[in-house]
């Protein structure tokens, strides 16, 4: 019991010894930033004002429109989107 005292008082005096490294640690961490866009307005589809008595090719030129308006709206958004990365 004595020489396991010894022996641990001389390990301990050994780890004191030292002088403790001192040294600086760059650590890059992702920060979330909240997103500032404008907020995207929904535009008045064309077929909002079709009435059933309307002709088929007003019907027909409303829709094709609103699927212009469509495909402009989904690019607005995705350019909102992609801002915030």
């Amino acid at each position: 019991m004595k020489s396991f005292l010894v022996l641990l008082a001389l390990v301990l005096t050994g780890c004191a010894g030292r002088a403790p490294e001192v040294r600086t640690v760059r650590v890059e961490v992702p920060v979330l930033v909240p997103c500032k866009t404008k907020e995207v307005a929904v535009t008045p589809w064309a077929t909002v004002g079709l009435k059933k008595t309307d002709s088929l090719e007003v019907k027909v030129r409303a829709l094709l429109a609103e699927r212009r308006q469509r495909v402009a709206y989904e690019r607005i958004l995705l350019s909102a989107v992609s801002a915030c990365y």
